[in-house]
């Protein structure tokens, strides 16, 4: 029997105040787990927390009047790719999220960018209006014929049911996510879902239902494939959660190198800044306490704090509750 969706959000207890606060100790006084960068595979770009919508729970608080994440500029995206290259990088993919990605001005020329030095590109949207202007559209058409099968287009849908969707995102907001989708499958777009698990679901019912609207709408989308069905561990750094120690590798089961910021970084520009900031990974945008600089080469040499020799030490609910606990990753694992 498949079980009722609701939000259990609300189920959970705080988080103990005394947790995360030391980079080398968790609060029983055990030794806290780090995480070494095997290799930048993928390089995110935050083009801004400014969004065309605002969520009833979106992690980094995006919204149409929340700018403390300035829109990223062509030239710091430039500086950073031509990073890549001189520092011998081995990065795959270039990863676009926001906010809404398609209200920075710049979207277009970075993506071109990106996707001219061989980059493969992920982009994160709600597919609504500020990519479905017409502009917009002509750009990406003639990105998707220079590049073809080189640009994914990663599409918000909070949960396969209409109601639940515009709980989340607002109401009409399902009908324009949906024709954002449709135009992307008419025109040959790689496209994929991104969908939450916070509805107290089953993993295999909640694809079962992700299933039936992909099916009636055509998508080249498996939803089997959790490459192109992403479902997200919920994140809220209030909400109670085990820290991790070096010796939770061995009873999860799990490596360090099988966490996000082993194999990914992201850049943002914070208001006010003239440089962009390089953090571990995309769930920590206004931490100062994860700030490695604003350049990769002083990235890969960040030291103190939360970082040891570039390593990141996992001192925040959402390195615990997402990445290990969560096993979620932002990335296109495909």
């Amino acid at each position: 029997m498949n079980q009722q969706p609701r939000d259990i959000r609300a189920e959970f207890r705080l988080i103990d105040p005394a947790k995360f606060i030391d980079p080398d100790v968790t609060a029983n006084g055990k030794k806290r787990a780090s995480v070494a960068l095997d290799v930048l595979d993928t390089l995110w770009i935050n083009t801004g927390t400014l969004c065309n919508i605002t969520c009833a729970h979106c992690y980094i608080e995006s919204s149409p009047t929340n700018d403390r994440l300035a829109y990223f500029v062509h030239s710091d995206a430039v500086a950073l790719f031509d990073e890549i290259a001189e520092l011998g990088l081995k990065t795959r993919e270039i990863g676009f999220t926001g906010g809404e990605p398609f209200m920075n001005r710049d979207i277009i020329a970075m993506l071109d960018d990106a996707l001219d030095r061989g980059f493969d590109v992920l982009v994160l949207t709600n597919a609504m209006q500020p990519m479905l202007r017409p502009r917009i559209k002509q750009a990406l058409l003639d990105l998707n014929a220079r590049y073809p099968g080189k640009l994914c287009l990663r599409v918000s849908v909070d949960h396969y049911t209409q109601e639940l969707h515009e709980a989340e995102r607002g109401p009409g907001s399902w009908a324009k996510t949906i024709e954002g989708l449709d135009w992307l499958s008419d025109n040959g777009f790689r496209i994929a879902i991104a969908g939450r698990t916070c509805w107290g679901e089953l993993e295999d019912s909640e694809r079962a239902g992700y299933a039936d609207v992909i099916a009636s709408h055509g998508w080249a989308i498996d939803p089997a494939d959790p490459s192109q069905l992403v479902l997200f561990p919920e994140m809220n750094e209030r909400i109670d959660v085990p820290e991790i120690t070096t010796e939770c590798w061995g009873i999860l089961g799990k490596r360090p190198s099988d966490v996000m910021c082993a194999s990914s970084r992201m850049a943002v520009k914070r208001k006010g800044e003239d440089k962009p900031s390089i953090l571990p990974c995309t769930l920590l945008p206004y931490d100062d306490g994860f700030g490695m600089g604003s350049a990769l080469a002083e990235m890969l040499n960040a030291d103190g704090g939360n970082f040891q020799d570039g390593a990141v030490k996992l001192n925040h609910p959402h390195c615990a509750k997402f990445c290990v606990l969560g096993g979620g990753s932002c990335s296109r694992a495909d």
